[in-house]
C-alpha cells in the first residue's frame, strides 16, 4: 500500500483542498502517514503570496529530499502555477501541478484529464479533518485584481460554491463531531456573483443560521474567515447581530488606511474609515468583539505621512490581533512597475510600529477577557490548547477532560505570554 504524507502552506483554503485530496487518496487504498520520513510520497500544497511563501517552499522541499531521498515529492498550489519550471527543478520532485490542475489530483497522484467537461466549482469536498476547527469552502478565485496580488493570476476569476452544497457539508462537518466551522473564501466579497439569483455571502450566512441555529446554537459555532471593509454594510450588521452561531469576530482585509495608497492598490471601492463606523454600530450586539486585520507596510509611493494615516486607523479600530507585512513584489502584478518604490529597510521598520501598535491593542484585550464570567472554549488538543468564541488564544490551567474539538466553558483566570489561561467550570460541557 503506497504511503504519502502532505503539508500544506499558505491560506486556509490550501488547508482545505489538501485534506480533500488526503481523503481521496485513502479512499483509493493509500495510507496517510503523519511522518514524512515514513511516506512513499509527499504532496506538497503550495503559497505564492508572498516572496517569503516561496522562498519556505523551496526550504521545506529541500528538507524532505534530505530526510527521505527516496520520497517522490508532487508540488501543487499557487507557486505551482507561476514557478511551474523552477519548482520543477527541485531535488525530489517528480510532479509539479498548477493551481488550475489542482482538481486532477483528487483522482490519484498520477490523476491527468478525465475528458469531461470541467465543473464550475472544482469538486473539493471534505467529510472530516486533521484538525479541531474544521474549515469550508465557499468561494475561488478573485476577479478584482488588486494591483499588489498575485491570487488572480494564481487562482484565477471567482467561482462560488452554491449554498445547498455548503450546507450540506456544514451538516456532514456537525455530525461528525466538529464544533467550529470556518466559512472560507479567496475574496467573500464576490460570493454569489456567478449564482443564479446572485446572493451574497451574508445569503449565504443567513441561510445556515436559518438550517442549524434551532440544533446547533451554544453547542456549535461558525467563524467567518475574512471579509472585506466594503461588505459592512447594513445588511451585514443585520445578519451578525440575528446571528447565534457565527463568533463574535472578524478579520478585515484592509491593507492601509489612507485612501490615496488604497485607490494605489486598486483598493478605491472602500473607505478605510467605515471600518471604524461600523465597529462601533456592531457593538450594540457585541460589546466584547474579537477584530484582525492585515495590514501592508511600504507600498510603493507610500509616504509616512500616509503610513501614519494608517496608524491612527488602527488606534481608532478596537483590534485584538493583526497580520502586518512589509510589501512584497509580485511578478507579474502592476504595483511591481509603479514608482515610489520604498526602501526594504523603511518597509520593515513601519511594519514593526506597527506591530508594537497593533500589540499593545492585544494586551490590553486579554486583560478585559479576564473581567469575563466565562469563555466558550474550542478544545484543540489533548494538552489543554483551545480558542475562544473571540480567536483568543487559550489553555487549561489543568486538563479539561474533554475531547479536542469540544466546546467548553471556562473561567479567565490569567494571561502568560499572550495566552489566556483558564479553569473548566463545574457543567461546563458542550458550551
Amino acid at each position: 500500500m503506497t504511503t504519502f504524507h502532505t503539508a500544506t502552506l499558505g491560506c486556509k483554503i490550501n488547508q482545505y483542498e489538501t485534506r480533500s485530496i488526503a481523503e481521496a487518496w485513502a479512499g483509493q487504498e493509500a495510507r496517510e502517514v503523519d511522518d514524512p520520513r515514513e511516506a512513499d510520497l509527499i504532496l506538497v500544497n503550495s503559497c505564492a503570496v508572498t516572496a517569503n511563501a516561496v522562498a519556505d517552499l523551496r526550504q521545506a522541499v529541500r528538507r524532505f529530499h534530505r530526510d527521505n531521498p527516496e520520497a517522490g515529492i508532487i508540488i501543487t498550489g499557487c507557486a505551482a502555477q507561476v514557478l511551474p519550471d523552477e519548482l520543477a527543478k527541485l531535488p525530489g520532485v517528480i510532479r509539479v501541478v498548477a493551481q488550475a490542475d489542482k482538481p486532477q489530483l483528487l483522482d490519484g497522484p498520477e490523476g491527468g484529464e478525465s475528458g469531461l467537461e470541467k465543473p464550475r466549482f472544482a469538486p473539493f469536498s471534505i467529510k472530516g479533518y486533521d484538525r479541531a476547527r474544521a474549515v469550508v469552502k465557499v468561494q475561488d478565485g478573485c476577479s478584482h485584481f488588486c494591483t499588489y496580488c498575485i491570487v488572480p493570476l494564481t487562482r484565477g476569476r471567482s467561482v462560488s460554491r452554491p449554498a445547498g452544497e455548503v450546507e450540506d457539508e456544514v451538516g456532514r462537518l456537525l455530525a461528525a463531531g466538529f464544533r467550529e466551522l470556518i466559512l472560507s473564501g479567496i475574496n467573500l466579497r464576490h460570493y454569489g456573483r456567478d449564482l443564479d439569483g446572485k446572493p451574497d455571502f451574508w445569503d449565504l450566512v443567513a441561510r445556515l443560521e436559518s438550517a442549524f441555529a434551532l440544533d446547533w446554537a451554544g453547542r456549535a459555532r461558525l467563524r467567518i474567515s475574512s471579509v472585506e471593509p466594503g461588505q459592512l454594510t447594513d445588511k451585514a450588521l443585520d445578519v451578525l447581530g440575528r446571528s447565534r452561531l457565527v463568533c463574535p469576530q472578524l478579520h478585515l482585509s484592509l491593507q492601509s488606511g489612507d485612501p490615496d495608497v488604497l485607490k494605489a492598490m486598486g483598493r478605491g471601492h472602500y473607505s478605510p474609515h467605515s471600518a471604524v463606523e461600523f465597529m462601533e454600530r456592531l457593538r450594540a450586539f457585541w460589546p466584547v468583539m474579537g477584530l484582525g486585520a492585515d495590514l501592508i507596510t511600504g507600498f510603493p509611493g507610500e509616504t509616512e505621512a500616509q503610513f501614519q494615516n494608517t496608524m491612527e486607523l488602527c488606534r481608532a479600530l478596537p483590534l485584538t490581533y493583526g497580520h502586518v507585512f512589509p510589501y512584497s513584489e509580485r511578478p507579474g502584478t502592476r504595483a511591481a512597475a509603479l514608482p515610489g518604490a520604498v526602501d526594504v529597510p523603511v518597509r520593515k521598520e513601519r511594519a514593526a510600529r506597527l506591530r508594537k501598535l497593533v500589540s499593545g491593542k492585544k494586551s490590553a484585550f486579554l486583560k478585559r477577557l479576564l473581567e469575563l464570567e466565562h469563555l466558550d472554549i474550542l478544545v484543540q488538543d489533548a494538552s489543554g490548547r483551545g480558542v475562544s468564541e473571540f480567536y483568543a488564544a487559550c489553555r487549561f490551567a489543568e486538563p479539561p477532560g474533554a475531547e479536542p474539538r469540544s466546546l467548553v466553558r471556562a473561567k479567565p483566570l490569567r494571561v502568560d505570554r499572550g495566552v489566556v489561561v483558564v479553569e473548566k467550570l463545574v457543567g461546563g460541557d458542550d458550551a
